[in-house]
């Protein structure tokens, strides 16, 4: 939302919002406090966001970008920050030490293949009863593996039972944490040695087999760490250009914090 420009004189008072010989209206504050009521202080960050709009758009009329009280759009402040805010593209010996510094966050995921029997939790089964019936299947399978098939399609209260309690390929946040924690928690192959308790009720799991992840070679990441840089020094760009505009304007009704977020609301 753009801020109505008054070039009246400023009032005196703290309450008034200006930026330099701009009064933004009570209204125009009002109407962008609605957008931020999520906000610890809606007021505080509806004056915010239109003190660096009108920032903005006075360093764009004083460049010629935008004619002398007209509203600011999107597309004049990315051709004003474009203008004024350098981006250097970040250097592949840069790349390559955020890649070394990051190794765990370019790898390919763990994965486990796993199969469960579901005892599920509701109000007309009382939870000791329904543990009693896992565990007594628990032991059962601990003795006899080959049934646990025939024990998925007759005892699961999960579809996947249908098909012998088979959950396929799992990775890291396919599942609820609980279930996530015992099945990645340990390498384990075979009947996990408890019950699995989750929301949902009580789990008899088996893995399958395990494919650990293993790290992506830099090539292969080498654009997407470009891409991070660049955003994080783009981000910085803009909050120090803010910070030099608002350093070199007289504000009222507002000590100003400037962050490049508020660009992007």
């Amino acid at each position: 939302m753009s801020a109505n420009r008054d070039i009246s004189p400023v009032p005196n008072t703290l309450d008034v919002l200006s930026v330099n010989d701009a009064v933004i209206e009570v209204a125009a504050i009002a109407a962008e406090s609605a957008l931020h009521a999520d906000e610890p202080d809606p007021d505080h960050a509806a004056r915010r966001a239109l003190v660096v709009r009108e920032l903005l758009a006075q360093r764009a009329v004083a460049t010629g970008l935008l004619a002398n009280g007209a509203d600011l759009d999107d597309e004049t402040i990315d051709h004003l920050l474009e203008l004024e805010c350098t981006t250097p593209v970040p250097s592949t010996e840069e790349c390559q030490r955020y890649y070394a510094a990051n190794m765990q966050k370019f790898r390919s995921p763990d994965l486990a293949f796993a199969r469960h029997i579901l005892f599920a939790l509701t109000e007309k089964a009382a939870m000791t009863r329904v543990r009693a019936r896992a565990e007594e299947a628990h032991r059962e399978l601990a003795q006899h593996h080959d049934r646990f098939d025939a024990l998925a399609r007759t005892l699961s209260n999960c579809p996947s039972g249908q098909v012998g309690g088979n959950l396929g390929q799992l990775t890291r946040g396919e599942s609820v944490p609980e279930f996530e924690a015992a099945i990645f928690g340990s390498q384990h192959i075979g009947l996990l040695p408890g019950l699995v308790n989750t929301r949902y009720g009580f789990h008899i799991v088996w893995i399958e087999r395990r494919i650990a992840g293993e790290s992506l070679p830099f090539e292969a990441v080498k654009a997407t760490i470009e891409r991070y840089l660049s955003e994080h020094v783009r981000h910085k760009s803009i909050q120090q250009y803010l910070n030099l505009l608002a350093s070199s304007a007289e504000l009222g009704g507002i000590a100003l914090d400037v962050r490049p977020g508020l660009l992007l609301q």
